[in-house]
């Protein structure tokens, strides 16, 4: 938590100078499925925003036009982005720190 109470859920910086120093180092066999998990997540985040961003640029756009699942992930990434407005920007640039950080660390 920062000095004004601010949740600070994301560390990327952190883990690529950790990585980097040598001070990180896991196995390959442990953090290639950590990896895997985090790309996928990733992906999961950039559709979400990608929706988000659509629905945002078209305001007339009606939720009862689109196909069920893409509605399900609209309305779940508008209300994540009402519940904390710009997380999901914020994670779209911290997601591949994350990576590249383990990427380092496994390379030892």
């Amino acid at each position: 938590m920062s000095a004004d109470g601010d949740v600070q859920p994301f560390a990327g910086e952190l883990f690529l100078t950790l990585a980097a120093e040598g001070r990180l180092v896991l196995d390959a066999a442990a953090a290639d499925p950590v990896i895997a998990d985090l790309e996928q997540t990733l992906e999961a985040v950039t559709r979400r925003l990608e929706l988000l961003t659509i629905w945002r640029n078209n305001p007339g756009l009606a939720m009862d036009c689109l196909p069920a699942d893409i509605a399900a992930s609209l309305t779940d990434a508008a209300f994540l982005d009402q519940l904390t407005p710009g997380r999901l920007e914020r994670a779209v640039e911290e997601l591949p720190k994350y990576i590249e950080a383990l990427r380092i660390a496994s390379r030892g």
